[in-house]
């Protein structure tokens, strides 16, 4: 089976050895995504419900750049820092995705690259 790897501009780029996305077969594996602003790559200053926007927004970008879209995330991971977000997170969920939800989880870690307090990762199917 070959690989593909996808990156793009409009979410950022990797801070250690690994790809933005990885098409492998019919399937896309998204990396964890933090809050951090493309452009600037530094992490969004706003408050935990933009910094869980962006994770998203830049998830999605990696989605989009490899030609799919929010209907064919089957699963999403997310970690938080502080589990009372879990509410905000849900809260955001249905800003990008629309029923049937993606398969979700949400863990608590004690900690997370640069100390931002969110990340998400994603699996998604491309073939329909």
């Amino acid at each position: 089976m070959t690989r593909r790897i996808i990156h793009t501009d409009a979410a950022p780029q990797a801070i250690g050895a690994y790809s933005q996305a990885v098409i492998a077969g019919h399937t896309l594996y998204v990396s964890g995504q933090i809050p951090l602003v493309p452009e600037t790559m530094e992490v969004d200053d706003g408050d935990i419900t933009a910094k869980i926007r962006r994770v998203f927004a830049n998830l999605m970008a990696v989605v989009e750049a490899a030609g799919a879209d929010a209907d064919q995330v089957s699963k999403i991971n997310v970690y938080l820092t502080d589990l009372t977000h879990f509410p905000l997170v849900n809260e955001v969920l249905a800003e990008y995705f629309a029923e049937p939800f993606p398969a979700r989880a949400v863990v608590g870690v004690a900690a997370l690259p640069k100390g931002v307090p969110v990340e998400a990762d994603a699996i998604v199917t491309l073939e329909r």
